[in-house]
């Protein structure tokens, strides 16, 4: 392999990871868990489909949980948890801003990092709520748009309305009652229920992942690498992840379907539960007789990839599409437009390349793939099959192994996408739920400016097919958004405001005189903002510090006396003298009587 490199002197990794303007997104969400049916809408169509386990998501992209169905997301180290008739979108995912739309239902976030540039924000339609800390929090939107409750459990929020924002602290719930005028009120945080108690156990598994010694926690899927494979040290590679179960003849990128996902164009989604993080991160290699999976250092928020493959074309194909796994070291060369940082760093925190290199000129044709002569390594299909999303395994093609070796490697798959390459047929009979269009019209309380929305596919669709299966790049796509009318606004944007408290809330109508409840006690919040500090050494990750607790809330004012209550209280009553003994008193008398007759005989 032939590069020019040079080296990044002084360029510390965050600074790395803010990628210039065109660049995609070094950072997508994934769908991690599904009890019961949930719906699926890409940002770029308005159909929605049965969401599918490993396909990215991003900017734009919709959820939807039906009546039966709870869920989760992984975005990062971050978890996103939905309980049933959930509606939730993405209006924002890139490398530093997370910022979601929940029109109703509940959610739960588990935060365990946010970086200092970071912003995380829930859209509702009675107000923005941004995530401070790390921690736990619930947000819940009632059916009729018109209640929203935040409860941070740890951690610490703020809430901006249209005319006010508030803080909540740990232990507490605020309750926004209104769209245009609303009411707020802070209760202590309720006790947790079956949807709390489903995403502490989530958590908990989430803590005790075996993986978080081997691979950051920002590496999105690794804790089902726990339960489908086993870790093994190899003297050339180190650690190596190896999968359980795999079929005869098993090879990497073999089981699975490839999608047309924008910005990043052909993307796989492979069939397997664990098959997000070794698709999309890392590399593959054929070690000792198996096929192991090899991440890349453990790096503070490795960059995604659509796929970590090389692709071979030519004639020798017979006008098919055929691809191999990418070993260690071997430089991925993205299809899509890129900056010279984002290539260095895709590179760079998904395989050892050379440490805090740039790397500027790639010839990917004239180099030795060491999976290329593994075996059954290499998989093609018909170009129809591809571009139709349908299984590779089923749809594969048999290609001699003397033309494989001798095909030339292409810079990508030279396949114009259609609309079935964006949602994947939908399966014979198959019931998609989808939330009400009244609901998905109307707007919610942003505290920061969304981007616009995607331009539709089927504006697309024109310039991608002269476009020899690479996506548009930033240019082309802002032309073809100014010949578009203006959409509808999604969002109602506030200004932002210095938090105060909310009131706390007042007792119910007719229990004057009761003392009214102070909000539950504050616990801990996690560390703002840490950095995580992980090595493959570490026996298990370490829990994240814990902060200063806040500080207390002011006791609220106790209820007035009453004019009742001003009245002097009754003194008791005095008590009878006793009486006295008549007997004795009988008796003294005729004392006296006998000594006048005493008297009167001496006489």
């Amino acid at each position: 392999m032939q590069l020019t490199t040079r080296i990044m002197c002084g360029m510390a990794v965050s600074a790395c990871l803010l990628m210039a303007q065109g660049d995609p997104p070094g950072r997508v969400g994934r769908l991690s868990y599904m009890y019961g049916a949930l719906s699926f809408r890409p940002a770029d169509v308005n159909d929605w489909v049965l969401a599918d386990y490993n396909r990215p998501l991003t900017s734009g992209d919709s959820v939807f949980a039906d009546f039966t169905t709870t869920a989760e997301l992984q975005m990062g180290s971050a978890a996103l948890r939905l309980s049933s008739t959930t509606s939730f979108q993405f209006l924002n995912l890139d490398d530093s801003n997370a910022q979601i739309r929940l029109d109703e239902g509940k959610l739960i976030v588990r935060l365990r990092y946010l970086g200092d540039q970071d912003s995380f924000e829930v859209d509702t339609p009675n107000g923005a709520f941004s995530l401070l800390r790390t921690g736990e929090y619930r947000i819940e939107v009632k059916p009729d748009s018109a209640t929203t409750l935040v409860t941070v459990r740890a951690g610490e929020g703020e809430l901006t309305g249209p005319n006010q924002a508030f803080t909540v602290h740990a232990g507490e719930q605020l309750q926004v009652i209104g769209a245009d005028q609303p009411n707020y009120q802070t209760v202590g945080a309720p006790p947790p229920d079956m949807f709390d108690t489903f995403s502490q156990e989530r958590d908990q598994r989430d803590d005790q992942s075996p993986s978080a010694r081997y691979v950051s926690r920002e590496l999105v899927g690794y804790q089902d690498l726990d339960k489908y494979g086993s870790w093994r040290t190899t003297p050339q590679y180190g650690a190596v992840w190896v999968p359980n179960g795999t079929p005869g003849g098993w090879a990497p990128y073999h089981y699975g379907h490839w999608l047309w996902v924008d910005p990043w164009g052909w993307t796989w989604v492979d069939d397997s539960p664990w098959g997000f993080a070794p698709f999309h991160y890392g590399r593959w290699a054929y070690v000792g007789g198996y096929w192991g999976w090899i991440p890349g250092p453990i790096a503070e928020r490795p960059v995604y990839a659509p796929a970590l493959v090389a692709w071979v074309g030519g004639s020798a194909i017979g006008g098919g599409v055929a691809w191999f796994a990418l070993g260690p070291s071997e430089v991925f060369v993205p299809t899509y437009h890129t900056s010279p940082v984002y290539l260095n760093r895709i590179n760079v925190t998904n395989t050892v390349i050379v440490n805090n290199i740039n790397i500027t000129n790639v010839n990917i044709t004239n180099v030795k793939y060491v999976n290329r002569e593994a075996p059954g390594a290499v998989m093609a299909v018909q170009q129809a099959a591809f571009a139709s999303a349908k299984p590779v395994q089923s749809a594969a093609i048999v290609v001699r192994p003397e033309v494989l070796r001798s095909a030339t490697v292409v810079a990508t798959a030279a396949v114009a996408p259609t609309r079935a390459s964006v949602t994947q047929t939908a399966a014979p009979g198959a019931k998609v739920s989808q939330p009400p269009a009244a609901l998905q019209a109307k707007p919610v309380v942003a505290k920061r400016p969304p981007p616009p929305p995607p331009v539709p596919f089927a504006q697309k669709q024109q310039a991608l097919a002269a476009n020899a299966g690479r996506p548009l790049d930033v240019n082309q796509v802002q032309q073809l958004r100014q010949k578009q009318p203006p959409p509808a606004p999604l969002v109602k944007q506030v200004q932002a405001r210095a938090p105060t408290a909310a009131p706390v809330a007042r007792p119910a109508p007719g229990a004057a005189g009761k003392p009214v409840p102070a909000p539950a006690a504050p616990t801990p919040a996690p560390a703002a903002r840490p950095v995580p500090q992980q090595s493959p050494k570490e026996s298990a990750p370490e829990p994240p510090k814990a902060a200063a607790p806040a500080a207390p809330r002011a006791e609220p004012p106790k209820p007035a006396p009453s004019a009742e209550d001003k009245k002097p209280a009754p003194q008791p009553a005095a008590k009878p003298a006793p009486k006295k003994d008549d007997k004795a008193d009988k008796d003294k008398k005729k004392d006296k009587k006998d000594e006048k007759k005493d008297d009167k005989d001496k006489n």
